[in-house]
């Protein structure tokens, strides 16, 4: 009997440590609209971005600290990886721009389709983007433009299960994840 082939994977990394984030309402939206099939994808947050060590390249060597080798091993199962960060100070929060720290020894994610939703005000977020931008760069990640968006999130539209409620948004998400699964196949 042939088996269908497995569904690909987003990793979905939240640039934000915050309680009740937005941005991590929105990256649970996509896990959620993922999970309800919406589109053939399987969405995975990844939740290590607190315990990450400061970035030392001294330490970017085998045996790598337990949660840089945890985060380039999902990386690496990933196909591809959807971010949504906040801006702080007109660039990306400081534990975030670490986490790509960690990518750039590595080559997990070269070449590995990626995009970004931001969900701030319009008028904000331009500079986290385009610090992303420049980092991604630097680790050869391949940036999936039609799938970098804004998606401005109202804290209101967030229900109980942390996940944004707004049909139009969740819509929007569905659309992000089918361009970034496209890019993963081809």
């Amino acid at each position: 009997m042939p088996t269908s082939p497995a569904l690909p994977v987003i990793l979905l990394l939240s640039g934000s440590l915050r309680a009740g984030s937005v941005n991590e309402a929105v990256l649970r939206t996509a896990e959620s609209v993922a999970a309800e099939g919406a589109v053939a994808v399987t969405a995975v947050r990844y939740e290590g971005l607190a315990g990450l060590p400061h970035f030392n390249p001294d330490e970017d060597t085998d045996p790598l600290p337990a949660p840089v080798a945890a985060l380039r091993e999902a990386i690496a199962g990933a196909a591809a990886l959807l971010v949504c960060a906040p801006e702080y100070a007109g660039t990306l929060p400081g534990s975030f721009k670490n986490l790509l720290d960690w990518t750039v020894g590595g080559t997990e994610i070269s070449d590995k389709p990626v995009a970004w939703v931001n969900a701030a005000a319009p008028g904000r977020g331009g500079g986290a983007e385009a610090t992303l931008r420049t980092v991604l760069g630097y680790t050869g990640a391949a940036v999936v433009d039609a799938a970098c968006v804004r998606i401005p999130v109202d804290r209101g539209t967030v229900g109980g299960d942390g996940a944004v409620t707004d049909p139009a948004v969740r819509e929007r998400l569905a659309e992000v994840l089918a361009l970034l699964a496209g890019a993963a196949r081809g």
